[in-house]
């Protein structure tokens, strides 16, 4: 359901590039630290933050409906736009868009083949509005034009070529009102009037099926649509069932929608929901995890496969339809693999495959001759390079929960391959956004980057991610700062009783409810990390729910609930104690925060507020912000001239390696606000990108 996804993206599962430092110890010198190493192997070579963070070559493969064509990411002038070839001739391809200021990260083909769509926000600020640009002509027009709007796909289908179903929130921005939008003429035709829907479920007639309002207590009603707009209630789902149950689609035939739902169960299975009783009959299920996702026909929308994502993901067929190919990829491919898009008639495949020790590649499959031919690499600038491989674990917290967590050591550090270092090293924390979110196995472009700089690396699924069964999520609520930090706290513990690292050399890093945890763990439990990187985290819970965004509404409850409520004495006072801002004075170790000023998730003042209670204390802080950034950093000369700032920080608080800043600066909006006196060589950095 549309709430639900709104939901486990809150604070920042997207964000495009996190963290940020301080204390930089040679900002565009040749000095480099002592690298930690565990044997006496010479360290490997130092791959350029420019391979691992700049513009990918080519990302996001995606084939035409009639199967000619294949559309895709490229820089066209140093920014992302979409470029289309003609199947079998990559090097042919044109350029279709020409985006100068922020790079296009999501797109689609219309159903008709001859526009694709994209959403495209300004600066972060994510009121996303729909382009379309003709694929024959490279025209380019905005398809919703509003202003302080954010645009939502509701349906498309191969079914209805000309048309597809909108969301605008631009009448009243808690809600969507359905439109249709003809994609031929550009017109808006208002289909239903919302005053209080999260999210609708189109048939593949474009036909609105399926509405969820969101209730008092957190859960969520689906109410089944008539053709006349009424609405008849079929399902209620619980507030401790809103953040794993919700609609996955709804097939051509059948009268049933697939509902993924742990009502009475505490992992998610898959389910068919009848239209007209809202009975529901068991399809598949797992006793290992939640299953994450479904891959339908493209023509019938039947369900075909599924994926379990525990330590690792595996996709598993339902009945024959794509048995076969399931297992010609899952020979084939030599690592985790996705379907990307399909072509109609379902003969070719667009595929990414994951081997983490390289980067991930985009091939095409034809299910008739069963072949798998590469279309192109991500990063082709990492292939040779010593990229490093990834653990899956188990680790246990203090009350017996299993927290699988991930684990990437140096190239070389690891001898004996026993999974841990000859020596113990210095260590990164990187906690995940969301929080209702997971980590998950597989190529990290952060994990490369602090592994090759010589720190082991460890992310942690703490109680409260998701994927793992209800009882693992809901176990926490209302536990910001108390048993989730707990859980990230034992992960550290873990690794220090096997070797991996000692316990003074423990650097806590993230983004969003990542950078909540860098703050938490700044504030409650000081003595535990040498250093912290908070990358747009919130430090006050009660100004953060305070400003969440108008079109949150659908699902406030769920955040009251499950953080705390703002509308009760209780609450507030819950908030305040969980607040790192509360605990200021506790702060002893370094201590960078980045923040994108046009973050409609957490706001600037929530990063303005704690460095202004820093330096009120006579704290030290390093604070940097970028004018033209949300909740993440999208352009590539701020991610790169971020993790050089972070580089920095970590090598003069870890002792790990560090290249130099090079151009690394340049074309960067990045605006150091308090702290460069910290920053050593930062001020003259910073002069010289002028």
């Amino acid at each position: 359901m549309t709430s639900k996804k709104k939901l486990s993206s809150l604070l920042g599962t997207t964000i495009l590039a996190v963290g940020l430092a301080g204390l930089l110890s040679a900002c565009g010198k040749e000095e480099k630290a002592a690298a930690p190493t565990a044997t006496t192997a010479p360290a490997p070579e130092l791959i350029a933050r420019k391979d691992l963070f700049g513009n990918p070559s080519r990302s996001g493969a995606s084939i035409s409906p009639d199967g000619t064509s294949i559309a895709f990411l490229a820089p066209r002038d140093g920014v992302m736009n979409i470029w289309v070839a003609p199947i079998g001739q990559i090097d042919a391809a044109r350029p279709l868009t020409a985006d100068t200021e922020r790079p296009i990260r999501r797109f689609f083909w219309a159903p008709n083949g001859t526009q694709v769509l994209y959403l495209q926000d300004q600066g972060g600020n994510e009121d996303f509005l729909l382009y379309g640009v003709d694929v024959a002509t490279a025209e380019t027009k905005l398809l919703t034009p509003f202003e302080k709007t954010t645009v939502q796909i509701v349906g498309v289908s191969d079914k209805v070529p000309d048309a597809i179903l909108v969301g605008l929130n631009n009448r009243d921005p808690r809600w969507h009102d359905v439109h249709r939008l003809d994609l031929k003429t550009g017109q808006l035709t208002l289909v239903y009037k919302n005053d209080g829907y999260g999210g609708f479920d189109a048939d593949k007639t474009l036909t609105l099926r399926l509405a969820s309002k969101p209730l008092p207590d957190g859960g969520m009603q689906v109410e089944r649509m008539d053709p006349g707009g009424k609405t008849t209630s079929i399902l209620t789902i619980a507030a401790d069932d809103a953040l794993s149950t919700g609609i996955s689609g709804i097939p051509v035939e059948g009268g049933v929608a697939y509902l993924l739902s742990t009502a009475g169960r505490d992992k998610a299975a898959l389910y068919t929901l009848d239209l007209k009783d809202g009975s529901t009959k068991l399809l598949v299920e797992s006793d290992k995890a939640d299953i994450g996702g479904i891959l339908t026909n493209p023509e019938t929308g039947a369900v075909e496969a599924y994926n379990v994502d525990y330590l690792k993901e595996e996709w598993i067929p339902v009945g024959d339809a794509v048995a076969a190919d399931i297992a010609f990829l899952n020979d084939q491919a030599k690592g985790q693999w996705a379907v990307t898009s399909r072509s109609r008639d379902d003969n070719l495949w667009t595929i990414v495959i994951d081997r983490v020790t390289e980067p991930a590649a985009f091939w095409l499959y034809d299910r008739k001759a069963k072949t798998l031919n590469r279309l192109f690499t991500v990063r082709p600038n990492l292939e040779g390079k010593p990229l490093a491989p990834m653990q899956a674990l188990e680790i246990p917290s203090r009350d017996g929960k299993v927290l699988v967590s991930y684990l990437t050591l140096p190239p070389g550090a690891d001898a004996n391959g026993d999974g841990t270092p000859e020596k113990p090293l210095p260590l990164v924390l990187n906690v995940h956004g969301g929080p209702w979110a997971r980590d998950g196995y597989g190529y990290n472009s952060e994990h490369q980057w602090l592994a090759n700089r010589g720190y082991a690396v460890l992310s942690v699924n703490f109680r409260g991610s998701t994927g793992f069964g209800k009882g693992f999520t809901n176990a926490g609520d209302k536990q910001w700062g108390r048993t989730m930090h707990d859980d990230l706290i034992d992960a550290v513990d873990w690794a220090i009783g096997k070797g991996i690292t000692p316990k003074d050399k423990v650097a806590i890093y993230g983004g969003s409810y990542g950078g909540y945890a860098t703050l938490w763990g700044m504030t409650n439990t000081p003595d535990r990390f040498a250093c912290g990187v908070d990358i747009v985290g919130p430090s006050n819970l009660n100004t953060l729910l305070a400003s969440v965004p108008a079109y949150w509404a659908a699902f406030f409850e769920q955040l009251a609930r499950r953080v705390g409520d703002p509308r009760t004495e209780e609450g507030r006072a819950l908030l305040t104690e969980r607040s790192p801002l509360t605990h200021v004075d506790k702060i002893a170790k370094p201590l960078l925060i980045a923040q994108g000023a046009n973050d409609p998730r957490v706001k600037q003042a929530e990063s303005d507020q704690i460095v202004a209670a820093m330096k009120a204390k006579n704290i030290p802080v390093t604070y940097v912000l970028y004018p033209d950034e949300g909740h993440g950093f999208a352009r590539p000369a701020n991610r790169t001239s971020f993790y050089a700032v972070a580089e920095g920080f970590l090598s003069h608080c870890l002792g790990g390696r560090q290249e130099p800043v090079g151009s690394d600066f340049d074309g960067a909006s990045l605006q150091v606000l308090e702290g460069a006196d910290y920053v050593p060589g930062l001020k003259e950095a910073l002069a010289a990108k002028k």
